[in-house]
């Protein structure tokens, strides 16, 4: 059967017109998208041509590569670590426990995210300093105030008496990892994970106090330590 002479070709809807503030943030949004699936390797060039732009518009808005991916370590990591995050772990109204079940359960609802983890993994493995620098504010912010408030509830001496170690950020960085991890499962190696992480968390945390109150003590007091040494009795 022959066509009409009137059927016409369906017109291509008209992109809208965005301002200015509007496209920056199309461009931010997508750029995440892209990051997240190509890496920090990906090409400008290819992100407009995705988004059906001209190069050039997108240094319209960013002068440079490196400021876009500034902005994106902006919204997709300092926007999501919450303020309040580093008051409740100094929170000593409440055991600590209880205050790293809280945190984990809020970090995971706030993290756990297909762009943030992949673009996590990727700034890593190419050197980007967003890995980096995100790492210490986990740091300076959950590590090391977790350290010493496991020290204040377990009667230990301070940092002025003895100096935190190693052996006990590395014990906290382990409880980090271990949830952590469940993020790479899911969104790198895309294999199953628990759909409700909630009790996985809450496990992970009840399971690393177990340990870890006598392992601090260990390591901040060791037993040669934790008592004079005994006096030689003089005579029989």
């Amino acid at each position: 059967m022959s066509e009409t002479s009137d059927q016409t070709e369906t017109p291509r809807p008209r992109r809208r017109n965005m301002r200015a503030p509007e496209r920056e943030q199309a461009i931010l949004d997508e750029a995440i998208r892209f990051f997240a699936e190509q890496g920090f390797e990906g090409q400008t060039r290819e992100l407009a041509k995705r988004m059906g732009i001209t190069h050039s518009a997108i240094y319209r808005h960013f002068p440079s590569k490196e400021a876009l991916i500034e902005r994106v370590y902006q919204q997709v990591y300092l926007s999501r670590w919450h303020p309040s995050w580093a008051g409740l772990i100094v929170d000593r109204s409440r055991p600590l426990e209880e205050r790293l079940q809280q945190f984990y359960r809020d970090y995971v609802g706030r993290v756990f995210d297909h762009d943030w983890v992949r673009i996590f993994v990727f700034s890593g493995l190419r050197g980007f300093d967003i890995t980096g620098r995100y790492l210490d504010i986990v740091r300076r912010e959950l590590i090391e105030p977790a350290c010493l408030e496991l020290r204040e509830e377990l009667g230990l001496p301070d940092t002025a008496e003895r100096p935190l170690t190693e052996r006990e950020t590395e014990m906290f960085w382990g409880l980090h990892g271990r949830i952590f991890y469940l993020a790479i499962r899911r969104y790198v190696y895309g294999t199953g994970t628990p759909r409700a992480l909630e009790g996985i968390v809450e496990d992970a945390v009840r399971g690393f106090f177990i340990g870890a109150r006598e392992i601090a003590t260990d390591i901040v007091q060791p037993a040669s330590a934790a008592a004079p040494p005994l006096r030689r009795r003089r005579g029989g």
